[in-house]
């Protein structure tokens, strides 16, 4: 005997709405599309039939039918970065309250793989969301040359034909350094991130800014993940730098794990300061001074970008959000101060 589930109504198809409705399942579909004209007579019979039998359309299908798939792409560098998940699920609020889900891949760092990734995407989503990219100008050029809706997250590019929004990377890390200058702090360290990184070239620029507070820069070579803070931070203490800031937290974590295993305390001996505030107290043991900018508030813009770039066409200025500094016990005056400069 067949195992009959219980309690399930059968599904309704098209085509028992065009047999109700007296006629043919393309019909049904040209009507629910809205992809011709159809008499209204017919029209009518259709909807009514579709109220009576509880026909529910699928939306992916009627999408594809008017050229739409109903779903954005998002592309980020790392998804076991903790600085993704608060960005991601804000995008996905705004695309659900418009009706679309939401495509994420990553490019594993790999700069060299996004223009594919992103072109994968175009070939089945309305619009890309492109978060951090690392890839060459003449790719990104390239992409936009296609026509097809595209946002940068956390990269603006002069010239590019593409809507851009970012936290402010450039007044972030002034903040920084006008902290420790305060501080007392002359000589710093900085753990820079990835080469290709527009955010870590901003960084750098406020940086070079930071020598009006009397601040000397030692740029040291580093990378983005906790492993590269850690395996880069013997190098500081040959600079003679009284403060260290990094390129994000995750280096700034393996940096003090180095730091403590090498007898230097933080912030008595040298002062740590990270970027991005992705609450890794807990893993540290320390309270991290950093900056940060509102990474829900930061997704949920972008995706507005993107819904009305696909919707309307709406193409503005680039967009910079402020970012804010948190100062916490990772910092302290250095043990000797040199004389004090007002900031």
């Amino acid at each position: 005997m067949r195992n009959v589930r219980q309690g399930r109504a059968p599904r309704v198809t098209i085509s028992d709405v065009g047999a109700a409705a007296g006629v043919s399942p393309s019909t049904v579909s040209r009507v629910l599309n809205g992809t011709a004209k159809v008499d209204p007579s017919l029209a009518e019979r259709v909807h009514d039939a579709v109220r009576q039998l509880g026909y529910r359309p699928n939306a992916a299908a009627q999408g594809l039918a008017r050229g739409e798939w109903g779903t954005i792409g998002v592309l980020v560098p790392n998804l076991a970065n903790p600085y993704f998940p608060d960005v991601l699920k804000a995008v996905s609020a705004v695309a659900h309250s418009h009706g679309r889900r939401v495509m994420v891949m990553e490019s594993d760092d790999d700069p060299s793989i996004e223009q594919g990734l992103v072109e994968d995407l175009m070939r089945s989503c309305d619009g890309v969301l492109l978060c951090s990219s690392r890839m060459e100008r003449a790719d990104l050029v390239a992409l936009t040359a296609r026509d097809h809706p595209l946002v940068l997250l956390d990269r603006i590019v002069p010239g590019i034909a593409a809507p851009a929004i970012s936290a402010d990377f450039f007044g972030g890390m002034m903040l920084i350094c006008g902290h420790l200058a305060q501080l007392g702090h002359r000589r710093v360290a900085y753990l820079s991130g990835p080469e290709v990184s527009w955010a870590n070239s901003e960084r750098i620029r406020a940086l070079e800014a930071a020598k009006a507070f009397g601040i000397s820069v030692t740029i040291l070579p580093c990378g983005s993940t906790s492993r590269s803070g850690y395996e880069a931070a013997a190098e500081v203490a040959g600079t003679g730098a009284t403060a260290l800031t990094t390129y994000n937290d995750l280096v700034a974590l393996g940096a003090v794990t180095r730091m403590r295993e090498l007898g230097v305390r933080v912030p008595e001996d040298l002062s740590v300061v990270g970027f991005d505030d992705i609450a890794l107290e807990h893993v540290a043991h320390t309270s991290l001074t950093t900056v940060s900018v509102p990474r829900g508030q930061l997704g949920k813009q972008a995706a507005e970008m993107l819904e009305a770039l696909m919707t309307v066409g709406h193409d503005g200025e680039p967009v910079s959000l402020p970012m804010e500094l948190h100062v916490r016990d990772s910092t302290a005056p250095p043990r000797v101060a040199p004389p004090r400069v007002t900031v």
